[in-house]
């Protein structure tokens, strides 16, 4: 009887364990979830757009070069290019700030819709539309009609004092990839420098926008949002007589022509060398991002920032990205040196005795794929 009983339970032990000794290999856990996280630095590197502006002496944009008269330089190997000299239909997204720092900026964002098409888009250009406080609200998909663009951005509204900014970044990515490779891929932010409160890393967020062909634009409102929410000042007598100013000949030293001299005159920092900055950021130094990431961002994907300080000049800065996206020369090229890993920082030179100037995007990190 024992005997019998001890075969049962050995018996049930072995069917017990049947079932996990052929479990398929299925069912174990994916090993590739694990590395997920690092699959936007391994993106494969095939096709590098690098959008050239320039300029001659006088800060003019050169027009009528042709392809022959360009060299690019990829960590300084001369690469085969091909230069574009005809326009490539835009794919943009506008992140709107909207959140309480900016309501009371936002009635004349309201207004800017119907420039985006005329100005940035042109016939085949497409945008959608995106803003964000806390929260991340995509307002509008890719659409031509301007119509449906002058719409959402008409219908954005101030929410709490959250600005996840780099987060809205993300989303504005995540959308571009998805639009044809023979498109120009552009992010424009209308708010603030600052981030506050995103959980995606600037730096992650810069290497995403790189491999994937993405220039960002920023029309920063930070001047004119400290300008009209700031408190009135207190008004202080002048303790030097008008006299001891000197306004100009044919001017008489009064208050109003001392006040008419002197106001608005804001000193303009000549802009660092950008090289050192983005090695740092590859090194992962957080505080970069903290300090200004749209700087890093606009001048990692060799776009542009520009500032306002008044209200009219939201519409002066839109013109002013329209006219530079419409007189980019669009070299594209497969690098001939992907064995090198790490940052590929891009040259050019043109042959022309009128360029005085060039801009177009620093580099790219790449990361060979060796599974």
């Amino acid at each position: 009887m024992l005997r019998s009983l001890i075969v049962m339970l050995l018996a049930g032990m072995l069917l017990a364990q049947e079932p996990v000794q052929n479990m398929p290999p299925a069912q174990n856990p994916p090993p590739a979830q694990e590395e997920a996280p690092d699959l936007r630095i391994r993106v494969v590197v095939q096709h590098v757009l690098a959008p050239v502006l320039v300029y001659d002496r006088d800060g003019n944009f050169v027009n009528g070069l042709q392809p022959d008269q360009f060299h690019l330089m990829d960590n300084e190997k001369e690469q085969n290019i091909h230069v574009d000299v005809s326009y490539q239909p835009i794919s943009m997204v506008i992140l709107v700030q909207a959140n309480s720092a900016v309501e009371k900026m936002l009635p004349n964002i309201n207004k800017i819709g119907n420039m985006i098409h005329p100005l940035i888009l042109g016939d085949q250009g497409e945008a959608a539309v995106v803003a964000f406080d806390h929260r991340i609200r995509t307002l509008q998909e890719f659409t031509s009609d301007s119509d449906k663009i002058t719409l959402a951005v008409r219908k954005i509204h101030p929410g709490s004092d959250a600005a996840h900014m780099i987060d809205a970044t993300e989303q504005a990515i995540r959308m571009l990839q998805h639009r044809p490779q023979n498109r120009r891929r552009i992010i424009l932010l209308i708010g603030e420098t600052r981030d506050i409160g995103s959980e995606a890393r600037g730096r992650e967020t810069l290497i995403s926008m790189q491999l994937s062909n993405i220039a960002f634009y920023a029309v920063d409102m930070s001047r004119i949002i400290e300008k009209l929410t700031a408190p009135p000042p207190v008004p202080t007598p002048d303790p030097l007589p008008p006299a001891m100013y000197n306004v100009g000949s044919n001017e008489p030293a009064t208050p109003n022509t001392v006040r008419q001299t002197s106001a608005g005159a804001e000193a303009s920092g000549n802009a660092a060398e950008f090289m050192p900055l983005l090695l740092e950021i590859y090194r992962d130094a957080k505080a970069i991002f903290k300090r200004n990431p749209v700087e890093v961002f606009t001048a990692g994907t060799g776009g542009s920032q520009f500032s306002y300080y008044r209200r009219g000049g939201l519409e002066e800065a839109i013109q002013r990205i329209g006219e530079q996206l419409h007189s980019e020369y669009l070299i594209s090229y497969s690098p001939n040196n992907k064995i090198e890993a790490g940052f590929h920082q891009i040259s050019v030179y043109v042959n022309s005795p009128l360029a005085r100037r060039i801009q177009v995007r620093p580099g790219y990190w790449w990361a060979p794929d060796n599974r």
